[in-house]
């Protein structure tokens, strides 16, 4: 599994996922650090990763594009140091291994995990 943390998480994360046998990297040791998301989306695609945000606009970005990849968790707990984020991250990824390797938008609360398929396509669109 290979993880791209954004902006707002631990970077030294990164390496605590690395120790534990999970390829991460955070967008700021790739000079993504100014990057817009989009830009940053298109490089997970490119190189395989997962994205792993606190930002709600990568779900968003996935639905308009209609994606298939890739893989989004959204972190909804805020001011996590990089330990707690390292456990919380191996729980999800423990749970939804399948789920990130076929492509999905995770959203992760307190005390939930909701797992959505890409592409996230509402039926009820207006045109």
């Amino acid at each position: 599994m290979n993880l791209l943390l954004d902006q707002g998480l631990p970077r030294s994360a990164a390496a605590l996922l690395c120790a534990k046998g999970i390829d991460a990297i955070h967008v700021a040791d790739i000079g993504f650090s100014q990057a817009e998301d989009a830009e940053i989306i298109q490089s997970a695609k490119e190189e395989n990763y997962v994205v792993v945000t606190l930002d709600a606009d990568f779900h968003a970005l996935l639905a308009l594009d209609e994606a298939t990849t890739p893989s989004v968790i959204r972190i909804r707990i805020e001011r996590l140091h990089a330990k707690q984020l390292t456990d919380l991250l191996l729980t999800v990824i423990g749970e939804c291994r399948d789920d990130l390797e076929k492509g999905s938008a995770i959203t992760v609360e307190l005390n939930r995990i909701r797992v959505r398929c890409l592409p996230l396509v509402n039926s009820d669109r207006r045109f």
